[in-house]
């Protein structure tokens, strides 16, 4: 495997595989990965014959509150982790590297309506930053594909509408949700958690397969389902700070009759804010 740091590095390795007919694939990450970052990295195998794994923790989609600076860095650990993988390139640019002009300079990428709620809203600017590092990435790789978690199923709803208006050649594939034994969503933000409060955490999870199964087998009072979502993460010792059912394809409010439904959600527990949802398929 490759550690490379610089865009113009890359590119030279990426022609190289482009001119013998090679495909690429791509899984942008923020590092400190784990068991569900590799996930996605054989997802990515799956689909191309080289792949490109980056690291960079983008401080564009952090708000002045929130963890940039102490935000997990293990990058010793990410390489160990994607050698084992047999991932073909770590990418790991600079803050310098991706805004030469520097940050508060930075062209920027924005996707209206989708980017204000939900995470949004509790979170401006956030999914701005999102999609410009996202679309730097897409145009500095130039991969056939690009490989994103379903626990932020906010984030790829809003990738898959920039990728389509802007009319970049790239496909994204979901990559599954990965969980530990309780249910919890895997996520960089767990080791803020003691293993009690991981724990205490699940009831999120349980929260939204409780309201899967609702939907599932008929009950068509959302606002009901939603109530009690919120209910029950609230009495497990969290603070809720939406539980929310949606339709899967744009985050609208769902119609009547059969669709394809996601139930999203996202709580704090001792100031760590942590996100999960699960998809469902309603019958008309």
């Amino acid at each position: 495997m490759k550690r490379i740091k610089t865009i113009a590095e890359l590119r030279a390795a990426l022609a190289a595989w482009r001119e013998a007919g090679d495909s690429i694939a791509l899984v942008p990450t923020m590092g400190n990965l784990h068991a569900g970052h590799l996930e996605l990295v054989t997802l990515a195998q799956e689909h191309a014959e080289h792949t490109v794994v980056s690291v960079f923790v983008n401080p564009t989609q952090f708000g002045p509150a929130e963890d940039f600076a102490a935000y997990p860095r293990t990058p010793e650990t990410d390489a160990r982790r994607l050698r084992r993988a047999k991932a073909a390139i770590l990418f790991e640019p600079s803050v310098e590297e991706m805004y030469g002009n520097g940050v508060e300079a930075a062209t920027r990428v924005m996707v209206p309506g989708l980017s204000d709620q939900l995470c949004g809203a509790s979170r401006p600017g956030h999914f701005v930053g999102v999609t410009s590092v996202v679309n730097r990435l897409l145009n500095i790789c130039g991969p056939g594909v690009a490989v994103f978690g379903q626990k932020d199923y906010q984030q790829l709803v809003i990738l898959q509408r920039m990728v389509s208006d802007l009319h970049l050649p790239v496909k994204l594939l979901a990559g599954a949700t990965a969980r530990d034994e309780r249910g919890l969503a895997l996520s960089s933000r767990n080791a803020y958690l003691d293993v009690s409060q991981q724990a205490t955490a699940a009831v999120i999870y349980q929260s939204l397969e409780q309201a899967r199964g609702k939907l599932e087998h008929g009950q068509i009072d959302i606002a009901a389902i939603e109530a009690e979502g919120l209910a029950r993460i609230r009495a497990g010792g969290l603070e809720p700070e939406y539980f929310t059912v949606r339709q899967a394809s744009d985050l609208a409010v769902p119609a009547v009759g059969g669709a394809r439904l996601v139930v999203l959600a996202a709580a704090r527990i001792a100031g760590v804010r942590l996100i999960d949802n699960v998809l469902v398929e309603v019958q008309p």
